[in-house]
């Protein structure tokens, strides 16, 4: 790339830079312009954040700086403008390099568990010597990988299992600009250099700008409203917290900090067009609107995190980059061949992630959505919501032989005489299908209890899930979710004997529908994702000295992976403008050994390398497994993370 094309880029990033680290004072509303006659001054808040983290065998895992600046005005003739200008800076990938940044990483061992314990990348199955030792003539594994040395890796899911006679590979972890190895775009993450990491914000998307929209109502007469609202926002059609049942309009940016920010912050606005008319008051309904919206911004996937960043959930950014990097270059599997259990090494377009196919911006690609909510005569808040849209996390298809993968056994097109073309190994290209949605919502108080109720419910279809029982290894399922919370605010005198404490508890559920699973001679076969799952979660926030102190404590659950997350933490307001945090999130897992899952090693018949028997029928596998790639699916969010304990500091002040 030019250095005229970079320029743009690395002068927003050092912007942002410049705007989080400075003290410089805060944006005055009379150095902004006006807009008119009838318009009002610019209303302006301006708040910096400090955000350490320190993480349990890892040290410095987080050290963003954060301004943000919110705006509004009045512009006339009833419009309105609102604002929110974000930029971060985020010292941990110069502060902590050997982790995170240009050094991370290094020469890495593979796991082969009949040839000798480990053998060192490059060192498998395919090598002369060791194809030699096992009479292969003429094939089409490498001795080497000149441009992909043995260096800057990490081994995948080393970061929370141990291989234990599975699968694994080598994943590059530098920034892209110091090692491109696997940078691809997986929909606006994945391929980020140094500067894009620690200044996120600041890209081609220009995510500095949070919010820009303009709005206005419009008076219909008789007690009827047109509301518009047109820019780059957040649409909130959930009631609940954390869990995204209806709230699935605008894509997630897990990688600030997993799961465990507030959606507010980690939603990623898109230019959206909003329409509500609001229809007022019936002989039944104390209230009625009817809303309809259309994102019709480029599409966004949410982003999971690069491989080599502190936060990558379901560690699904490493799986991803070390696919991408055995595609383009090859590499060694660990216990692989010979009845999974020699390394074997690969070259390039054998395995891995071929293409990642984004949907290009196209009227068909756009998204729609519509809602009905209203309020009963009796107190009861409701909606009915219908939404067509992309799905924001990827399907991974099964590239069929005779479509580019090379079967290094054999040669030619992955074909063996006598065979069906069968799936590559393990090859594959990623695809963000379309998906409709219907649901609703509702929340109601119970006074006899003192309590309040929210509840959300949906409906999908088009949805894809990874499927070893499948020859393609993706099947297409509809699916239903559900989340109730309940909120009550009780007087607990051992914490507080004047202010009541808030307890809160939600119960997530989901099933799929025409679920597959079997069990196979050697383990599990078919859809990893637990065909009914629960996850709950519990907050108790206590509110002492006058609101100024604020402990709390959420423990959240994963029944089917069993795992769980318990986060406490104590919120001093020193000031109306300064605020301290400290606290920790310490997760703990149990379920280890029922995350195992069938990993395709049994499910290409070439033996007899990779299969228990020449005869098996194309799509079937034995049920050969290990952790990888599968068991990040039952670990879930919370068990493929049971290893990062952090203790955290913030700092807020407002300007």
């Amino acid at each position: 790339m030019s250095e005229t094309k970079q320029y743009p880029k690395m002068r927003l990033s050092v912007l942002g830079i410049v705007l989080c680290t400075s003290f410089a004072g805060p944006v005055r509303a009379d150095d902004l312009p006006s807009m008119g006659e009838d318009s009002s001054p610019w209303q302006i808040d301006t708040t910096y954040e400090n955000h350490t983290v320190r993480r349990e065998n890892v040290g410095l895992a987080k050290f963003r700086n954060t301004l943000q600046m919110e705006a509004d005005k009045r512009v006339g003739d009833g419009w309105g403008i609102h604002g929110i200008l974000r930029g971060s800076w985020d010292g941990v990938y110069r502060m902590n390099s050997n982790e995170y940044g240009k050094n991370a990483g290094g020469a890495v061992q593979l796991e082969s568990t009949g040839g000798g314990g480990s053998v060192p990348y490059g060192g498998g199955l395919g090598h002369t010597a060791v194809a030699g030792a096992f009479g292969l003539v003429n094939n089409k594994f490498v001795d080497s990988y000149p441009n992909s040395p043995n260096e800057g890796f990490r081994v995948l899911g080393d970061r929370w299992h141990q291989t234990n006679g599975g699968v694994a590979f080598a994943v590059p972890v530098r920034p892209c600009d110091t090692d491109n190895r696997g940078c691809r775009d997986f929909g606006g993450y994945g391929n980020q250099k140094l500067s894009e990491l620690e200044a996120p914000e600041f890209n081609d998307r220009l995510d500095f700008v949070r919010e820009l929209y303009a709005k206005k109502t419009f008076s219909l007469g008789d007690g009827k409203d047109l509301f518009v609202k047109i820019g780059k926002q957040q649409v909130v059609w959930g009631r609940t917290d954390l869990f995204r049942v209806l709230d699935v309009i605008n894509p997630v940016d897990f990688s600030r900090n997993n799961i465990y920010d507030e959606l507010s912050d980690i939603r990623i606005p898109m230019w959206i067009a909003q329409a509500e008319y609001r229809m007022g008051a019936s002989d039944s309904m104390q209230d009625r609107n009817f809303q309809l919206v259309w994102n019709f911004d480029k599409f966004r996937a949410n982003n999971l995190g690069q491989c080599g960043t502190p936060n990558a959930i379901l560690d699904a950014g490493c799986f991803f980059r070390g696919m991408a990097n055995l595609w383009d270059n090859g590499g060694t599997v660990a216990n692989f061949a010979g009845n999974g259990t020699l390394a074997t090494n690969f070259g390039a377009h054998q395995i891995g992630i071929r293409n990642v196919h984004l949907p290009d911006w196209s009227l068909a690609n756009t998204q729609l959505g519509v809602k009905f909510e209203g309020v009963t005569a009796g107190g009861l808040s409701f909606s009915l919501n219908a939404l067509t849209y992309r799905s924001q996390l990827p399907s991974l298809h099964a590239i069929n032989g005779a479509a580019g993968a090379v079967n290094p056994f054999t040669g030619g097109n992955g074909n063996i005489p006598g065979v069906a073309p069968v799936s590559g190994l393990i090859a594959f290209d990623m695809h963000f299908p379309r998906v409709n949605l219907i649901g609703g919502s509702m929340d109601f108080q119970l006074p006899a209890v003192g309590a309040s109720v929210r509840m959300e419910g949906a409906y999908t279809k088009g949805e894809e899930f990874s499927n070893t029982a499948r020859s393609e290894l993706y099947s297409k399922n509809d699916v239903f979710r559900a989340v109730i919370g309940v909120d009550r605010p009780t007087f607990i005198p051992l914490i507080s004997e004047t202010s009541a404490t808030l307890i809160s508890g939600q119960l997530f559920y989901q099933h799929i529908f025409d679920h597959e699973y079997h069990r196979a001679a050697l383990g599990p076969v078919g859809m990893p994702d637990w065909k009914d799952n629960f996850i709950g979660t519990v907050l108790i926030k206590a509110f002492l000295r006058n609101g100024t102190v604020s402990p709390q404590l959420i423990i959240a659950h994963d029944f089917r992976a069993v795992a769980t997350a318990v986060a406490p933490q104590l919120e001093w307001n020193y000031t109306n403008d300064l605020k301290l945090t400290i606290g920790a999130n310490y997760k703990m897992a149990e379920g280890r050994d029922r995350w195992n899952f069938d990993d395709c090693r049994s499910c290409n018949p070439f033996a007899p390398f990779t299969s228990y028997d020449g005869s098996q029928a194309v799509g079937q596998s034995w049920g050969l497994g290990g952790m990888e790639p599968l068991g990040r699916f039952r670990a879930g969010p919370i068990g493929a993370a049971f290893k990062e304990n952090d203790l955290f500091v913030k700092l807020n002040y407002k300007f």
